[in-house]
């Protein structure tokens, strides 16, 4: 098991992260002989504190990551007909079964959030955590949006993987 390393991302660094993986991801799919191109993604980089994306594009997809001081706490997709998960689902703990914010409140030590209740944990989330959207058109399907996913999940090692650590 690889041990998780802890660091401050400045946004130079964080788009190195995401340029290297996008790169490495293309030879993947040229493995995989999946259609994509690495222009194919649009990048979007929300740094703390960031707002919560208010849509989900039409004829988009996306997967989308939290980074808590250089850890990945959950990489998640969405397929084009999920905009709650994409836009809000995450920062409330009374949300869906499995989301950032329920995973937060049930390990709120490992991440420095004690004392942090559900009523603000979507502020903390906001404010504590960069967010990056890589949404993908609907035309590349959704075999490539879960190889992505995969990828990256196997890539970033997030802290929160699939559903929260309470369920």
């Amino acid at each position: 098991m690889h041990s998780r390393e802890v660091v401050t991302l400045d946004m130079n660094t964080l788009n190195e992260l995401v340029s290297e993986a996008i790169s490495d991801f293309g030879n993947v799919t040229a493995l995989a002989r999946a259609p994509f191109t690495t222009d194919a993604i649009h990048v979007e980089i929300m740094p703390k504190p960031h707002q919560a994306p208010t849509t989900l594009p039409i004829g988009r997809m996306a997967v989308y990551a939290f980074f808590l001081n250089g850890q990945a706490l959950k990489v998640g997709k969405v397929g084009p007909n999920s905009a709650a998960r994409y836009t809000s689902q995450h920062y409330n703990a009374a949300g869906a079964k499995s989301c950032l914010a329920k995973s937060i409140l049930a390990n709120a030590p490992k991440v420095g959030a004690v004392g942090v209740d559900a009523a603000f944990v979507g502020d903390w989330i906001k404010t504590n955590t960069d967010r990056v959207n890589l949404l993908l058109s609907t035309t590349l399907g959704l075999p490539v949006l879960s190889l992505l996913e995969s990828f990256l999940h196997v890539r970033w090692k997030p802290l929160f993987e699939g559903r929260s650590d309470s369920d």
